[in-house]
């Protein structure tokens, strides 16, 4: 604890800032002590102390001196213990430490939060939950911001350090860096210490001490002329994807902004953005969103932000906050992986604003390799049959299955999502439809072409989705719990009435027909199947003359023999009929005599079509969407022949070479780099 508080001494020499600080080891206090008795910097939420809420002092171990504080529960809610440690007011400038020694019991857990106003309650600026297999996950209200892991059954220290100016956060754990973060929420009020472990899978038994305790903010005193980077964002992705970064600019000096420029470097390319005209009040933050994308690349890189010529001056007052940079790691998908997020729904569902905002934002973010099908309930757009299904999956409204999973609250998806885009698909799946205007039915096939063999009982099924939907009924009045921003911003809900009339409501992704059933059509391979066959499925699609079929979607479905879906493929309805649909008499043949080489390639590759015998001979490749890109008919052959094929005019990616030989066709998977 003496370096602590040496460090921050030393600091304070440098001026006349007054820090707020706090140490407490208990070893003033006596054994049985409630501390929001004893001590005037202790409280609870609701400021009862000396109850159930309080903490006691105890003797029974300690990791300095004699004494600490224990936490307990069995309850799944937590509790009732429920301290809170305010920090004497709300900061959002300086810098800011906290730390504390943790003993967490064999197999149990704890958890702390940070608030981010004196009233507790009104804004959850940082979770720390320790979960009892001796995980540590750190959140700022939605997926995990830092995972690693904690030390069971001995005392380690814990240490948030936080730099309020550019908003680096840093989670420290026997002073080892665990990672630093920028947080959404970039202001701190007091610590609450509540014990509860039943998030991220935990057990419900959350028994830990605590001893010194430690908090010290530093204030910043503003200098005239200062722009600070504070945050970089709209960073998300995949690998190859593009995107466009948003950067926030913060000033930290007492003069108002009325110009600056803003350079993004990533991967070796800097663009520029200059920003005139605004004015930007001391202690107020700018966002610039950049109009030139940059594409991500695989592996850990960093992309930084750098704010300069500040009211036309090369230089600021503080230069140690113009530049921010943070790491990207993009994730690489699997070769043709697209993951759904089944979203259980209702018009009635205060709630449910949720999970149409995150698909809606999962469909901006990962448009390719992402479906979120809306399942209703209850309401005008209600199909029964699969709101039945999904009713067994779920325990409440709304809930998010992700490929079938572990029911999730729809704000979890993106971390579902992104631990499931990288596991290999057994297939890629192909749909294809032989509609024809003004018809009051279509075929619809969807084809497996698989890219590894399988065994046991998976199982093909259709999903039609439409999006924009409206309606004029009652039924289709959205209930909304955002009203009026109490319970945070959910993408423009909180500006919405409650309910949300149905003239004011349009309704994606909703699902419109799921055929055969929920699990899918039982016979749809043989018992075994192997790499590079290629199977299909038939269903008959009864269009709805309300459906708006410029916005509907056929969404085919392949689930595994362990009833989670293994990929999925979707189309609008022009290109399903420009795959065409594929009758059961035509499902192809896997030859053995066709050979593609090199692959994976560059720029070309060769086909050896091994002995031909006067057989008619075309080639179509068709990327991992299912839409065609290259298409030869190559005549009447005869003999062993190969054939180069050109392929500088195709981007990077995974694709489908269908070659048929006179009546048998064989697919290969072609990869290009």
């Amino acid at each position: 604890m003496k370096k602590i508080v040496l460090s921050v001494v030393s600091l304070l020499t440098l001026g006349t800032l007054m820090a707020q600080s706090m140490d407490e080891n208990f070893d003033a206090r006596t054994a049985g002590d409630y501390m929001g008795v004893v001590s005037p910097e202790w409280t609870t939420w609701s400021g009862a102390v000396g109850g159930a809420e309080d903490v006691q002092v105890t003797s029974a171990m300690a990791a300095s001196g004699a004494n600490s504080i224990y936490f307990s529960t069995v309850a799944a809610t937590g509790g009732p213990q429920d301290v809170l440690i305010p920090f004497g007011g709300v900061y959002t400038t300086g810098s800011f430490v906290f730390e504390s020694n943790f003993y967490i019991e064999d197999n149990r857990g704890a958890y702390f939060n940070f608030q981010g106003e004196v009233a507790p309650g009104a804004l959850y600026t940082m979770n720390c939950q320790m979960v009892n297999d001796g995980r540590l996950l750190l959140d700022a209200g939605a997926a995990p911001l830092i995972e690693t892991t904690f030390p069971s059954a001995t005392w380690f220290n814990l240490k948030i350090q936080i730099n309020l100016n550019t908003n680096d956060w840093e989670l420290l754990i026997d002073d080892v860096s665990q990672g630093v973060f920028t947080n959404p929420n970039n202001q701190v009020a007091s610590a609450d210490l509540y014990p509860v472990n039943s998030n991220a899978g935990g057990n419900n038994l959350a028994n830990y001490y605590m001893d010194d305790i430690v908090y010290i903010h530093t204030p910043y005193i503003l200098p005239t002329r200062n722009a600070a980077v504070t945050n970089i964002y709209n960073t998300s992705g995949l690998a190859t994807q593009e995107i466009n970064p948003s950067v926030t600019v913060r000033n930290l000096g007492t003069t108002a902004i009325t110009s600056f420029d803003i350079d993004v470097t990533y991967d070796g390319t800097t663009y520029t953005e200059n920003v005139t005209g605004v004015s930007i009040a001391s202690l107020a933050t700018y966002n610039v969103d950049f109009s030139d994308a940059f594409t991500l690349i695989p592996g850990l890189n960093e992309i930084s932000a750098t704010v300069s010529n500040v009211n036309g001056v090369d230089s600021d007052d503080d230069g140690a906050d113009d530049t921010k940079s943070v790491s990207l790691n993009p994730i690489v998908p699997a070769a043709g992986k697209v993951v759904v997020g089944e979203e259980a729904t209702g018009t009635w569902c205060g709630w449910c604003p949720r999970g149409a905002v995150y698909l809606d934002k999962m469909n901006d973010l990962y448009p390719e390799h992402f479906i979120g099908i809306a399942v209703h309930n209850g309401d005008p757009m209600t199909v029964e049959p699969y709101d039945l299904a999904i009713g067994d999956y779920i325990s409440g409204y709304p809930s998010m299955l992700v490929d079938r999973g572990a029911d999730i609250d729809p704000s979890a998806v993106e971390g579902d999502f992104l631990d499931r885009i990288v596991i290999a698909p057994k297939a890629v799946l192909t749909v294809g439809s032989d509609y024809v205007d003004g018809a009051t039915s279509m075929n619809v096939s969807v084809t497996a072409d698989f890219l590894e063999g399988i065994s046991g009982d998976y199982r093909l099924a259709l999903v039609v989705i439409e999006d924009g939907v409206t309606g004029t009924g009652s039924g289709y009045n959205q209930v909304n719990y955002y009203s009026g921003g109490g319970s945070g911003v959910m993408g423009g809900y909180e500006s919405l009435p409650n309910p949300v009339p149905a003239s004011d409501m349009v309704y994606n992704h909703v699902a419109r027909m799921i055929l055969p059933s929920f699990n899918g059509m039982a016979g749809s391979f043989p018992a075994t199947v192997a790499a590079g066959e290629s199977h299909t499925v038939s269903f008959v699609v009864a269009i709805d003359p309300a459906w708006n079929l410029d916005e509907v979607h056929l969404v085919g479905i392949l689930i595994a023999a362990d009833a989670k879906i293994d990929n999925a493929g979707f189309v609008n309805m022009d290109e399903a009929a420009l795959n065409g649909y594929v009758s059961l008499d035509e499902e192809v043949t896997v030859l053995s005599s066709t050979n593609l080489y090199p692959n994976p390639t560059h720029d070309n590759t060769i086909i050896d079509l091994g002995n031909l015998s006067n057989e008619n001979v075309s080639v179509e490749i068709y990327d991992i969407n299912g839409k065609l890109v290259m298409s030869r008919n190559y005549g009447v052959l005869n003999g062993h022949l190969i054939i180069p094929m050109d392929l500088v005019d195709l981007e990077n990616g995974i694709y489908l070479v269908h070659i048929l030989k006179g009546e048998n066709q064989e697919i290969k998977k072609l990869v290009i780099e």
